[in-house]
């Protein structure tokens, strides 16, 4: 999808008079180890500060994605990016969890949206008007970038708790429910970061 294609949706928003325009995504909901991630993001849409490559962060490799997160950070007019840990995603169930976590960002934000839209179909607790859209981290340029902030933040956390938890191979699968980490699980039982409600089996 060209760039201009995925700038639809904000164009429209400022067509109407919406300013800043506040896009979230979450990065973790399916993991058996770790936090849900979600990033905020108001981001710049002129001609000349347009981001060159920003996609669903699934598609892009983690060299592209380091590069492009750093770049969405410094022309971000607002960013924030926070985590709900594996015990509150236990307590509430991973969706009430990723929702808290969106309105947490969201409510992070420097600069108060006047318009959120997020990925999927999440209708969160917020005062601002909010769009919700399937497939926005693809279909979507601001979605995309806040889904790349909170995937590089999430890997990164990820290969820190793979040195404090070295049985799993977090730095591989980030948590996934790969071979390797559920070999790690019944050799060694859970560890303190393990999704209990998501590891019932093990």
């Amino acid at each position: 999808m060209e760039l201009q294609e995925k700038l639809l949706i904000e164009k429209q928003l400022f067509a109407a008079g919406y300013r800043f325009i506040a896009a979230c995504d979450e990065v973790g909901r399916g993991p058996l180890a770790g936090p849900v991630v979600c990033a905020a993001v108001i981001l710049p849409i002129g001609e000349g500060e347009l981001i060159e490559g920003v996609d669903d962060s699934k598609k892009l490799s983690a060299k592209k994605r380091e590069k492009l997160d750093a770049l969405i950070r410094e022309k971000a007019i607002a960013y924030a990016v926070c985590e709900v840990d594996n015990t509150v995603i236990d307590e509430i169930n991973i969706l009430q969890a990723t929702r808290l976590c969106m309105k947490r960002a969201v409510e992070s934000l420097s600069i108060t949206p006047d318009f959120v839209i997020t990925d999927g179909n999440m209708t969160l607790d917020i005062p601002f008007p909010q769009r919700s859209i399937v497939g926005g981290d693809a279909a979507c340029y601001s979605i995309g970038a806040a889904s790349i902030v909170a995937k590089v933040y999430r890997d990164r956390l990820m290969e820190d708790f793979a040195k404090e938890y070295p049985y799993y191979a977090f730095e591989k699968n980030k948590g996934y429910g790969t071979k390797a980490h559920i070999e790690g699980i019944r050799e060694h039982g859970l560890c303190n970061i393990h999704r209990k409600t998501f590891t019932t089996k093990f």
